[in-house]
């Protein structure tokens, strides 16, 4: 297929852009900055480069991997995120129905799932967040305007028919995060995938299924998180006291994390559970919390990315 992938000089989509090609595809990258994988240097949020993006390269699938993320909420205005996020989504839809395209993965965030309540901690137990979670209230810009754009996706696909696959992904980005520094990066990177992340791998696998599958899959919104071990039952004491569930479960990851100089989490407010996207769309991680424990035995290197001086395209050209 000729695949318009937005978004390709960016993290995912400098991963993303030869895995497709790798499947046979011929990727026509579109993005603000420039990049190995970029042909089509402009913004979504312009209809009229969008529309002879369409026309002047035949596109018949489009992987929008392009946004405004939730750091860049401090040096841009609302109307940005809107420009970009929702009407630049509209713009990619709109012109995909008037090409005929077969179908369109819209990459969301479990971000727009994350009220200020479960933000604060403020309950008891962890949340438990599965794509039945309701209602659902974001907590800024970002958020809302992703969240937006999945109701315009929603929209297109009712009708005119034509198929999306809403990934909802959580956590992939290799920079420190812009909130919390009590742990180094990498030791909150590996917390993380018990329960709110993934590698950049297995984000770039579910865009692909989700591109092979959804023309039989029709419309559908899926989380996409590395598998939790947890289950609903653990809520309370995840809250209270994660360590001891994460011993249970894992009795030698204390001491593996002691060698390191890691701290395991000493609680868990939260838990995203994507066995949807394994029960229906039929793509699962395949790196969790039990790969960084063997990676510890083994004295390898973590099997998440983690560059702290890592700076988007869009920033940098």
């Amino acid at each position: 297929m000729r695949v318009l992938l937005t978004g390709s000089s960016g993290w995912l989509g400098r991963y993303l852009a030869p895995r497709l090609h790798a499947e046979g595809h011929t990727v026509i990258g579109l993005d603000v900055a420039p990049g190995p994988h970029t042909r089509i240097i402009g913004s979504v949020a312009d209809r009229t480069l969008v529309d002879r993006t369409f026309d002047d390269h035949g596109i018949d699938a489009v992987v929008h991997a392009g946004a405004l993320h939730k750091p860049y909420i401090v040096r841009y205005p609302r109307q940005a995120f809107i420009d970009v996020n929702t009407s630049g989504t509209l713009n990619l839809l709109e012109a995909a129905v008037a090409a005929n395209a077969s179908r369109f993965v819209f990459t969301s965030t479990t971000s727009l799932m994350i009220s200020t309540a479960i933000r604060e901690a403020r309950g008891d137990t962890a949340v438990w967040i599965d794509e039945d979670m309701a209602p659902l209230e974001p907590r800024n810009i970002y958020g809302i305007t992703k969240l937006s754009a999945e109701h315009i996706c929603r929209l297109i696909h009712a009708e005119h028919g034509m198929p999306i696959v809403i990934l909802r992904t959580s956590r992939f980005f290799p920079e420190d995060d812009d909130t919390h520094r009590a742990l180094s990066g990498e030791n909150m990177k590996a917390n993380e995938l018990l329960h709110r992340r993934l590698t950049v791998e297995d984000a770039v696998e579910a865009h692909v299924v989700a591109l092979a599958r959804a023309p039989e899959i029709g419309f559908g919104t899926f989380i996409v998180s590395a598998p939790t071990p947890f289950t609903r039952t653990d809520v309370a004491d995840l809250k209270r006291d994660a360590p001891a569930v994460i011993a249970r479960l894992y009795p030698d990851a204390r001491e593996l994390y002691a060698r390191v100089g890691w701290s395991l989490p000493a609680s868990i407010d939260r838990i995203y559970d994507a066995g949807l996207a394994d029960r229906v769309l039929g793509f699962r991680c395949q790196t969790d919390f039990a790969e960084v424990l063997r990676a510890l035995r083994e004295g390898r290197t973590s099997p998440v990315a983690h560059d702290p001086s890592y700076v988007s395209p869009k920033e940098s050209h």
